[in-house]
This record gives C-alpha cells, structure tokens and sequence, in this order.
C-alpha cells in the first residue's frame, strides 16, 4: 500500500500527498517496458520483444519512468483516497514533487494535491423539536370543495352575454407588439381566467372584458424568440364561457364513482379530506422540521461545490450564452439554492447514519413511480434513462435523506395554531409491505428490473 497523509486546509479543503516506495512502483515500470516496446521499431527485434537495456539506450530510463508514473499516478492516487478514507467532492490539480532516481532506482514517488471533502459536521440533538402548523379542519366546507372539483371535471361550458369573470373560460386572439413592430401573434386560444398559466397582466386585462372588446397590457414574453424581452400585448376577448356544474345527486355519485348515492360519495370525500388534512399538516410540518433542524448547526460550502453547479445549471439549453436570465442576481439565486441542499444533505446524512436508515427496493421503486408522472415518463421509462445515466445511488441517496428527515420528525412535538397536539404518526410511517406489493402494476416491475442491477451494487459497495 502507499503512504498517504493529510492536510486540513480548511474546514472543506485538504491537501492529500501520497508516497509510492520503488518497490511499490516496479510493476509499473515493468509495464511501461511492455507498452514501449509494443510502440517502438529498432532494428534486429522483433516488435514487443525488445530489450529493457535496449529501451533505456534508445529512449530513456528517464522516459520509461514518466511513462510508468503517468500510467500509475490515478491508481496510486486512489489507493491514497481509500488509505485515508476521503470523500473528494472534486478532483485535484496534482503535483509530483519527487520522482525515484533514474539510474539508482532509489528515493520514492510524491505527489500532492488540494481537493475539497465534506466538513466534519456535529450533529446536534433533535429529538423533541418543538413544531407548530397551522390548524386545520376537515368540514363540511372541505368536503364540498372536493365536491365542487369532482364535479367540475363532468361539468358543460355554455356561451354566456357577460364580462369576463375569475374562473370563466375564455376564447381570445393575442398581439404582441415591441416597440411597435409585431412580433408574436395567436388566434382562437382558449384560457381560464385567473389560472396565471399564460402572460403576466393578462388575467387583470381579461376581467370586465365582454366579447369583441380589447384589452392592452404591459407584459414579458416567456416563449419564442423574444423570451424574456418586454412588450405590449393587445387582446381581443371572442368568447366568454362558464362552467356548468351537475346536480350533486344520486345519479351523479352513480356516474362519477363506485357508490350508489350521493351520502356514500360525500362519506367517501369526507374520509380523503382526512387524509389531506394530515398530508397538509405532515408536508408543512417536515419542511418545519428541516428548518430547525438546519438552524441548529453550521455547515460550510466548498466553493468549487458552488461554482460547478452554478455553470452546469447554465450551460443547459434554457440557459444559453445572452439569455437575458443569466445575470449575476440569477446566478446568486442558484448559488444560494446549491448550499442549502448542500447543507441539507451534509446533515441528513449524518441523521441517516445515526438513524441507521437503510433504502429497500420497493421504497426505491415506489419513489420512481412516483416521480416519473412529474416528467410525463412512464416508470419504467424513467427508470432506463436512471439506469443509463448512473443516477440511481443518487436517488437511493435522496430516498435515504427522505427517510432521515422523517425520522427527525417522528422524534417531533407538533402542534396547530390552536395548541392541539398533531398526530402524524401515519404520514411518517412508511408504506406497510403489504401495501406496496398491492401497489404495484406491470411498469413497476419493469422499473424494477431496471434498478435491481445497481441496488444490488450499492449494497455491496456499502459491505
């Protein structure tokens, strides 16, 4: 093995020299002996069968010792890593400072180099948070919100004689004009009003508006080749249409569920606003939770974390070189963005590690399933392009974060705004087996024909 030590530069950045004996560096040069005589032509040998002291008279000793470093130097630089037991979150500049002498074969190989590595971070003591929510209910007015949504997807649009209103359904033609010259226009799009999913302004232009009347507005563009450019947008209302909603009946518990009567849907709505309440009061109090948690303790940020992230965020194709969102208040916003999941990670490891959380495979599915809708993927599409890129440690990593976060919070006093105590119990447990297996469909098991391979693997790299 080589001898390494460490430097601590900083509470982020070390300086790892590593020394490599001649006896520890033999196998290489033997090696560089082979490969030069495979690549070098002298007369009277055969090619590959030349010589050592032919090879030191034609090229060098010099030469065939660089060549043995050169080829050593990312092996012995790992065996220097592992020796010590770094984590580098970036590779080095190496220098070798000393090399053997050519002619004796005596002295060592050293080299050095900087790298940043995970600060060692004192987890502090969190059991016992004290968390408060807001207070919530699961009422009458609840249950007829989820009413009025169900309802809602087998409502009917019917024209109306009337100003735009918040929640109307819109048939409109859009100009967009900068500095007079046309640059952008549609015809016959349909929107909701007030649903914020088109151009800014357009939702205060639209209300009050009666068909064939127009509206001007102040706007940015956020699509085509003026992205990001402001303009003015003259919009023209064609039609103004409103939801109709069907009677909450029996007949429509019958068509839009599994129940007979409307009582049945409304106990089933009743039973599903239960559940929200507790996933509403669980979501708000973990992200709480993280808070607190990551206010109790410090955690540095490598700089070149930052920087690399920062430049690969936009390097991508949204973010070309002269888009006008990349400026230095944008790049500051990701910069800030990347050291808190830095930070996070640093310390939801650490909680995984106290926690001794481990990641199944049905867990890891189960994340996959779930986050594939979020790409229009299906799961075992998503899971491939996982596969292909090397991602899955990486979500076995964020699925293990999840788990340790919900440990944090499992040790939590939470309370509402009311002081009522909050029983979470069932938002932090994780799925029962067998639940999960019921869960599953075909793509799931394909999904899980695609990461058993790398499960598999980084156990064994965990062993």
């Amino acid at each position: 093995m080589v001898k390494s030590t460490v430097e601590n530069l900083n509470p982020t950045r070390v300086k790892l020299t590593v020394e490599v004996s001649s006896e520890e560096l033999e196998p290489k040069i033997q090696a560089a002996y082979k490969s030069i005589a495979e690549q070098v032509q002298i007369p009277g040998f055969r090619k590959g069968k030349v010589p050592a002291p032919i090879i030191d008279q034609r090229v060098g000793r010099g030469y065939v010792l660089q060549t043995a470093i050169n080829d050593g130097l990312n092996e012995f630089y790992q065996q220097g890593l592992a020796e010590t037991e770094i984590s580098p979150l970036s590779r080095p500049e190496v220098e070798v400072t000393e090399i053997p002498d050519e002619k004796t074969d005596e002295g060592v190989l050293k080299f050095s180099g900087e790298l940043d590595v995970k600060p060692e971070v004192e987890l502090p003591d969190y059991s016992g948070l004290e968390i408060e929510v807001e207070a919530r209910a699961a009422d009458d007015a609840a249950v007829q919100e989820q009413l009025d949504e169900l309802r809602g997807r087998y409502g009917t649009l019917k024209e109306v004689e009337r100003p735009a209103a918040k929640d109307d359904f819109v048939t409109i033609d859009l100009v967009a004009t900068i500095d007079g010259e046309e640059v952008d226009n549609a015809s016959g799009l349909s929107y909701q009003v007030g649903a914020g999913t088109m151009l800014e302004g357009i939702d205060e232009a639209l209300e009050g508006l009666s068909a064939g009347e127009d509206a001007a507005f102040e706007t940015t563009l956020s699509g085509g080749d003026r992205s990001g450019e402001a303009a003015s947008v003259k919009v023209t209302l064609q039609a103004v249409k409103e939801r109709e909603l069907p009677e909450a009946d029996d007949e429509f518990a019958q068509m839009a569920s599994e129940f007979d009567t409307i009582d049945e849907l409304k106990a089933d709505l009743a039973s599903k606003a239960e559940e929200n309440l507790v996933t509403e009061q669980g979501v708000e109090a973990r992200d709480k939770a993280l808070e607190k948690l990551m206010s109790m303790v410090e955690v540095p940020v490598p700089d070149s974390v930052v920087e690399s992230q920062v430049e690969q965020h936009f390097s991508q194709g949204e973010h070309a070189e002269g888009d006008d969102h990349d400026t230095s208040g944008h790049r500051e916003e990701i910069a800030e963005q990347t050291r808190e999941a830095f930070r996070n990670e640093v310390v939801l490891d650490l909680v995984a590690e106290k926690e001794e959380v481990e990641v199944d495979q049905s867990e890891l599915i189960e994340y996959i399933v779930s986050t594939a809708g979020q790409y229009g993927m299906e799961p075992n599409q998503f899971a491939q392009m996982l596969d292909q890129a090397g991602q899955v440690p990486m979500v076995m990593g964020e699925v293990r974060r999840r788990k340790a976060l919900a440990k944090v919070l499992e040790q939590a006093t939470v309370k509402d705004s009311d002081g009522q105590e909050v029983d979470l119990s069932s938002f932090v447990t994780p799925q029962g087996e067998d639940d999960a297996e019921q869960a599953e469909e075909p793509a799931e098991e394909q999904a899980a024909e695609q990461v058993e391979g790398e499960t598999a693997e980084e156990s064994s790299e965990e062993k």
